[in-house]
């Protein structure tokens, strides 16, 4: 299974034909950059002057990539979903094939945790705009399909799409940054209370 990762409209930088590999190269390279300034110092610190700082490049060749700062964001957010579905799909375990269902969903909330803590604007932009639009996206589909094909494994009860739908809802980045920021959890503490979610809906005491 292929990572698919598509975000947001077409845009300079955010399609990814048949590169030449150096292209390629010089392509995750400005990303991967781009993903360390935001991981830094958050979202609003990912400007074209500071990825050409940062990666060592002139302005114009981050532009001529990326066409704008909007393109840039986009391709970053692709960027970041195909890393994050690398990760479950083909990685090691937990989080990858090889450990039981039940742990593989526990191990995918704690690594989609960690990823909105850091990256969490970014996640959430992926989400604003109309919800249709958000939940027939493409990355949300791979997601969907993941976490219901794991609850298959575990012989959850139920439907396990409306269940997969239901817990993707707890790892919202709109709703996993208010609990961080306004309401003052913790990662960890919003990781236990995934891990216990887990296996109320999906471990042996539901089957």
């Amino acid at each position: 299974m292929r990572p698919a990762h598509r975000v947001g409209p077409q845009l300079p930088g955010t399609t990814e034909p048949a590169e030449r590999a150096d292209a390629a190269r010089n392509r995750r390279r400005l990303l991967d950059a781009a993903r360390e300034l935001v991981r830094e110092h958050g979202v609003d610190a990912l400007t074209m002057d500071a990825l050409a700082k940062r990666a060592g490049v002139g302005k114009g060749t981050v532009f001529r990539r990326f066409g704008s700062r909007t393109g840039l964001m986009y391709a970053l957010l692709d960027h970041s979903e195909t890393l994050a579905q690398e990760a479950f799909i083909f990685g090691p375990p937990p989080l990858g094939p090889g450990a039981a269902p039940v742990d593989r969903l526990i191990a995918f909330g704690q690594a989609r945790l960690l990823d909105i803590e850091v990256e969490g604007e970014l996640h959430r932009a992926a989400e604003l705009g109309s919800p249709e639009r958000h939940y027939s996206s493409q990355p949300y589909r791979v997601l969907k399909t993941h976490v219901a094909m794991l609850l298959r494994e575990a012989d959850t009860p139920g439907d396990s799409g409306l269940s997969a739908d239901a817990l993707l809802g707890v790892l919202a980045a709109g709703l996993v940054l208010h609990q961080l920021r306004t309401l003052g959890y913790t990662r960890e503490q919003i990781a236990s209370n995934w891990e216990a979610l887990v296996r109320r809906v999906a471990g042996p005491a539901a089957q």
